[in-house]
């Protein structure tokens, strides 16, 4: 069964329009299943090719003009896993200029479809990304009846104000979506895995999910040889979620010089692996120089590699594992943000960029306590930034009323 993607409705827009679309993302996020739905809508019209296929990949990059010929006379050519045609950027740009066809393509490695091919294509791609499902749509996918519910309370980011309303959801079920947000948490949003009910099947399914990013994205695509170190950094990155990213401590843990492990996190990034993530300062050259965060986009890889899927009431990593899925939900609404820390190590753990240049910082607790909301971490942020209104988001709340200002996590 098909289940609708929010991606969906904005790449149709596009479909008359004249540019080439990319869609890019995680290997088995849901491109292919997506791209095909969009294929049925226009397939009178269409053909559906995939680079998988060697026939198809060696004429285009052996052929291009013979490639044309045989498939030019179709108003929409669709080629699933484009990241293995060699010189595609170059490819693609003659196409485009000798074609009135609509290309669309997808790929697993944002690397071939932007940073390689985008120097080819300055003015005639638009590049789309698609994630593992974000909270919202893993409720579609699991227990639909709840999406009123979450769409009744859901957090607007961009309307949260002092006095705002708070969420209407009774004991019991707010208990029920807690449950939901703890296997989203624990388990990810690779559609695949949010589909089986079996916790062993789950976890094999990360598990090759893993594993393929090394037997594709590492070795076949990039040729990185000593990919031993590079499990090392992930697994380090992974019980380093929520600190800084300390560079020297990375560095003697992979095995990898300051150089690589740059150059490996910039990898992990363009493959939708982990995000560096700055902190806030005023002063943008301070922000630079500055020690990041390395989250992950799919907690459920994350625990994978380091294998823990135990409930949050039995880790000690609990809120840095929450902390990950709220950036890995902001991520997913494509919502820039930092985090605020200062020398004292005092923090604030989001500050999200809003429209008109305006922000909003969000603090999240697991149990979120009263005298939270009024901590010396948040006396000095609002001291220095009066003007960015401070939220709490949290997971449990001691006390059966909610508190002013303050949300539950499974409703961002």
């Amino acid at each position: 069964m098909y289940i609708k993607r929010k991606i969906e409705d904005t790449i149709l827009k596009y479909l008359k329009e004249k540019e080439i679309i990319a869609l890019v993302g995680p290997r088995q996020c849901g491109k292919t299943t997506l791209l095909k739905h969009i294929f049925e809508t226009v397939k009178q019209e269409a053909v559906f090719l995939t680079f998988e296929d060697m026939e198809a990949l060696t004429l285009f990059e052996k052929d291009i003009k013979g490639f044309i010929a045989l498939y030019g006379k179709y108003k929409y050519i669709f080629i699933d896993e484009f990241q293995y045609a060699h010189n595609g950027g170059k490819l693609l740009k003659f196409w485009y200029d000798t074609s009135p066809a609509k290309i669309i393509v997808s790929g697993s490695s944002i690397i071939d479809l932007t940073i390689k091919a985008i120097k080819f294509l300055v003015g005639r791609v638009l590049v789309f990304e698609l994630y593992p499902l974000d909270f919202e749509e893993f409720l579609q996918f699991k227990k639909s009846d709840f999406i009123n519910l979450y769409h009744k309370n859901k957090i607007s980011l961009n309307l949260l104000a002092p006095g705002e309303n708070t969420p209407v959801v009774s004991g019991q079920t707010a208990g029920y979506l807690k449950g939901l947000y703890e296997e989203f948490v624990i388990f990810g949003g690779y559609p695949e895995v949010v589909l089986k009910t079996d916790p062993a099947e789950k976890k094999y399914i990360l598990s090759q999910l893993y594993n393929t990013f090394f037997l594709r994205e590492v070795k076949d695509i990039l040729g990185i040889v000593d990919d031993f170190k590079l499990v090392k950094l992930i697994q380090a990155l992974a019980l380093q979620v929520g600190n800084l990213a300390e560079y020297r401590e990375l560095s003697l843990l992979s095995e990898l010089s300051h150089y690589k492990l740059k150059q490996n996190l910039n990898f992990l990034q363009k493959t939708f692996i982990c995000l560096s993530v700055r902190p806030y300062f005023t002063n943008r050259r301070s922000q630079i120089v500055k020690n990041p965060k390395i989250f992950f986009f799919d907690t459920g890889l994350r625990n994978h590699a380091i294998d823990d899927f135990r409930p949050l009431d039995k880790r000690t990593d609990a809120g840095a594992l929450l902390e990950n899925s709220v950036a890995s939900q902001l991520i997913k609404l494509q919502r820039p943000f930092c985090f605020w820390r200062t020398k004292e190590k005092q923090e604030i753990d989001f500050v999200v960029d809003l429209p008109e240049q305006k922000k909003l910082a969000l603090e999240l607790k697991k149990t979120l306590h009263s005298q939270d909301l009024d901590s010396k971490n948040a006396k000095e942020f609002k001291r220095l930034y009066p003007q960015i209104p401070l939220r709490h988001l949290f997971f449990e709340q001691a006390g059966p009323k909610f508190l002013p200002n303050t949300w539950p996590v499974y409703f961002i």
